[in-house]
């Protein structure tokens, strides 16, 4: 396949999902692609902007197999992971998988849980599989976590350990819609319920054959470049405490590959990684004390970084 007909795909699932989710463009191919990039997707907001909608949206064009979870502060590790039961009948031990157990798992409210079940998820997100009781079990392929939470600050919040921030591949936020999208937020659940009419456009198979294309697209060495010296800025910026980890360059590095297809190119531009940058790195930089003082962001950082980084000039591929 060439690169035109994925770029196609993915119009045409955001087209779907759009018949659920108004006005937030941006949003949706943000998701889409880290999907596509093997990444997870964290959305900090406040309840009822339509989070949930957007990860069933996503499910339903895709044809995926999805669970969802209320996580509340009673909720266990194994209700994620799973558990084994002894079964008398056979003198064995059996295994009930959890509720992550699904091709697109959606924890919603991470951080109204424990630490302990928080980290549940680590291993799960990163190895794609489960241990239980010393046996290992393979997740559903292709597999993606779509988190959400509330503000930082909120009644009742645990915040996130920074080893488990930095394995979301992007974190975005929805924000309320504008007037004339709430207007037609309104119109479109006048009587009928928008997610029945996504048709699906796409499978699990499409997934995997999509992510393998999205990994090999050509990066020119100037763009690793590119990449280590926005991240270095990070780590020797009077305003960040902690950097960006290689962990996050890696995540920038492939996402921006995905951001060249949905572009339509087969290979990666500057423009690419200055697009999604913020989203891969701004949850993975601490602040330091005198940046919290002065009232300074994350997003004013690493804004302020891109400008100051020099940007190669790349209009073609040279391989």
């Amino acid at each position: 396949m060439n690169n035109s007909y994925y770029t196609d795909m993915i119009n045409r699932i955001l087209n779907e999902m759009r018949k659920a989710v108004i006005g937030k463009d941006t949003i949706l191919i943000k998701v889409l692609l880290a999907m596509f990039c093997r990444g997870h997707i964290l959305i900090e907001d406040i309840p009822g902007v339509g989070k949930t909608t957007l990860a069933l949206s996503l499910s339903k064009a895709l044809s995926l197999e999805h669970n969802r979870m209320q996580f509340t502060p009673d909720v266990l590790p194994s209700d994620i992971t799973g558990f084994s039961v002894y079964n008398k009948s056979s003198g064995q031990f059996e295994f009930h998988p959890g509720v992550a157990f699904c091709n697109l798992f959606l924890a919603d409210e991470i951080n109204r849980t424990s630490s302990k079940t928080q980290s549940a998820l680590l291993e799960l997100m990163e190895e794609k599989s489960i241990t239980v009781d010393g046996n290992t079990y393979k997740l559903p392929e292709p597999y993606t976590v779509i988190a959400t939470q509330n503000p930082i600050g909120s009644a009742g919040t645990h915040n996130l350990p920074d080893s488990q921030l930095d394995r979301f591949m992007i974190k975005l936020s929805m924000g309320y819609p504008d007037y004339e999208n709430e207007v037609a937020i309104l119109r479109s659940k006048y009587n009928a319920n928008p997610l029945d009419g996504i048709s699906p456009v796409a499978d699990a198979s499409f997934i995997t054959e999509i992510q393998d294309y999205i990994s090999n697209i050509y990066v020119d060495d100037r763009i690793y470049e590119y990449i280590v010296s926005i991240a270095a800025a990070t780590r020797d910026h009077s305003m960040i405490k902690l950097g960006v980890s290689p962990r996050g360059t890696l995540a920038l590095m492939q996402i921006a590959k995905g951001v060249a297809v949905a572009m339509g190119r087969n290979f990666v531009l500057p423009d690419d990684v200055v697009y999604i940058c913020g989203d891969v790195f701004e949850h993975r930089i601490i602040l330091s004390s005198k940046a919290k003082l002065s009232e300074v962001s994350p997003q004013e950082i690493i804004a302020d970084i891109l400008k100051k980084v020099p940007v190669p000039r790349i209009s073609s591929p040279q391989r």
